[in-house]
């Protein structure tokens, strides 16, 4: 059984995580500024350690469905820090999609549950979309 108790160093990985994005956003923002987005992937990558621990997030990227999404972001990763945004980033998306393809099916049944946003992801287009991943969606 997973342990969902939030302690201080989840928080702070969340926190940290949360800045990654915005850092990471900003750099996008200011037309792939590279100092930003490399301070982003650092955030980013220090969260998601902190937040589910390193030897979780070691097997995570070293699962072998995984090698392809763990080599493109690593290589994205890399082209940012050395002065190539643009090139980094398209490999680092490339990358997030395919290491998070297994979370899209629950953060779609997630978003439906979300008050204001639930409403609209719950009209016949977004359920038609959503309804198609459902059966693949990970057990929580």
């Amino acid at each position: 059984m997973v342990s969902f108790e939030m302690n201080d160093r989840k928080k702070i990985g969340l926190g940290l995580t949360g800045f990654g994005i915005f850092f990471s956003f900003l750099g996008i923002i200011f037309l792939f500024d590279k100092g930003l987005l490399a301070m982003g992937n650092i955030l980013f990558f220090a969260g998601v350690t902190l937040t589910i621990g390193l030897k979780s997030t070691m097997q995570f990227f070293m699962k072998r469905q995984n090698f392809k999404g763990t080599i493109s972001f690593g290589a994205g990763f890399f082209f940012v820090v050395i002065g190539w945004p643009i090139l980094g980033m398209i490999l680092e998306a490339y990358g997030f999609i395919v290491l998070f393809s297994g979370f899209w099916p629950t953060l779609a049944v997630f978003m439906q549950k979300i008050p204001i946003l639930g409403w609209i992801f719950q009209q016949p287009i977004f359920r038609s979309f959503f309804d198609r991943y459902r059966s693949k969606r990970v057990p929580v």
